[in-house]
């Protein structure tokens, strides 16, 4: 029946169906599908290494494509043959180390160096956690996204870095620019002028059916310009055009500075809106709550799902809702399906696969005879 549909999907004889959530636990990478969008988290841990050999040729700009890469596709084109004019130093939901130039080509596979990469997820929304370090940079960072049927919140704390003359950058998205860029900025709803620029004081970016909320207004840096690349400079096979290519190219991106200590951001993408749907979602946010950006928990609240998704990357307490909390006695990630200021399902899972036990404490009396809280 799944053929069949993608068969009629390439036809153009329907639309697509399909909504699920799946994290892919031996290569660290989770997948979102909705009937109208379809997004991905790339990771990499201990447990296998971040990008393959660049054996026969193509690749050789990959370094950082697994960082915690967040692609975002509504029609799945928006970054076909984007490659040769690609920013490899800004990849979108990755947070780089800005270069004057990539490692060499043979240096680019390396074993992943933290434990903690994973998801957890009920197979229809779910929420992604990486303790991020750099084997190439030795950037560091605790990175969480969360992900709701209509939108997802981006999550980054604790970012460091040692280089003193670097900048540390963290894309929102790099992308093939197919609309005007519009944005509110100081309170002002306008059309953004190409070009390259920082702009201070933004509550939203839209461009091509997406949206960018930022819950506290903030500096981002957008280049939507003409940018200019060959095929040749990414890959070592023969017989590769040279010529230069040109294409309109969207990025969005936070600078952190040079040498940060305990930088962070936060922003909120949806798909598949207009600007008016998104100046109306801005207004509460797309009705998600920031409980806590740190590197200790990341934690968020959808208020009209009444979903809570928190990420323990230490041992720590947190409060869902008035007079409800959660407490974990050691790493790990929950998701709470709330009824009113009760638990009515919750979902665990731990990143690290260490553990022989977890000790979960919630604000309550429940029966573990009872049908009152599930746990998966």
């Amino acid at each position: 029946e799944e053929l069949e549909e993608i068969l009629k999907l390439r036809k153009g004889e329907t639309v697509p169906s399909s909504s699920f959530a799946k994290f892919f636990w031996q290569t660290e990478h989770f997948v979102m599908q909705r009937p109208s969008y379809y997004t991905t988290v790339r990771m990499y841990s201990t447990r296998n290494r971040n990008m393959e050999v660049p054996y026969n040729g193509p690749g050789k700009t990959t370094h950082h494509r697994a960082d915690g890469t967040n692609y975002l596709q509504l029609k799945g084109d928006e970054y076909l043959n984007i490659w040769p004019v690609y920013d490899w130093q800004k990849i979108s939901g990755a947070t780089i180390l800005q270069k004057p130039e990539l490692h060499g080509p043979e240096d680019i596979q390396k074993d992943g160096l933290t434990d903690f990469v994973g998801a957890v997820t009920d197979g229809l929304i779910g929420a992604v956690a990486f303790d991020f370090k750099s084997p190439h940079d030795m950037v560091e960072a605790e990175k969480s996204w969360f992900f709701f049927d209509e939108e997802y919140a981006c999550l980054g704390a604790g970012i460091s870095a040692n280089e003193r003359e670097m900048h540390v950058a963290t894309t929102i998205n790099q992308v093939l620019m197919k609309s005007d860029v519009i944005g509110e900025v100081r309170g002002n709803v306008e059309v953004i002028e190409t070009g390259n620029r920082e702009l201070a004081d933004v509550k939203w970016i839209f461009q091509d059916k997406i949206g960018y909320i930022f819950p506290e207004q903030t500096t981002i840096n957008l280049s939507n310009q003409q940018e200019q690349g060959r095929w040749s400079d990414i890959t070592d096979q023969k017989n590769v055009a040279k010529e230069l290519v040109y294409e309109d190219v969207f990025k969005l991106w936070f600078d952190h500075g040079k040498r940060p200590k305990e930088a962070s951001y936060q922003y909120i993408v949806v798909p598949d809106i207009d600007v008016q749907e998104l100046k109306q979602k801005s207004i509460n946010n797309a009705d998600i709550e920031i409980l806590s950006n740190t590197s200790e928990i990341q934690a968020v609240k959808h208020h009209r799902h009444q979903i809570c998704q928190a990420v323990f990357y230490r041992a720590g307490e947190i409060e869902m809702a008035e007079g409800l909390k959660l407490r974990l006695d050691s790493q790990g990630m929950a998701m709470l399906q709330l009824d009113g200021d009760r638990i009515a399902r919750m979902t665990i899972a731990d990143p690290s696969r260490k553990l022989s036990r977890m000790l979960i404490t919630v604000t309550g009396n429940y029966s573990s005879q009872s049908k009152d809280l599930l746990i998966y």
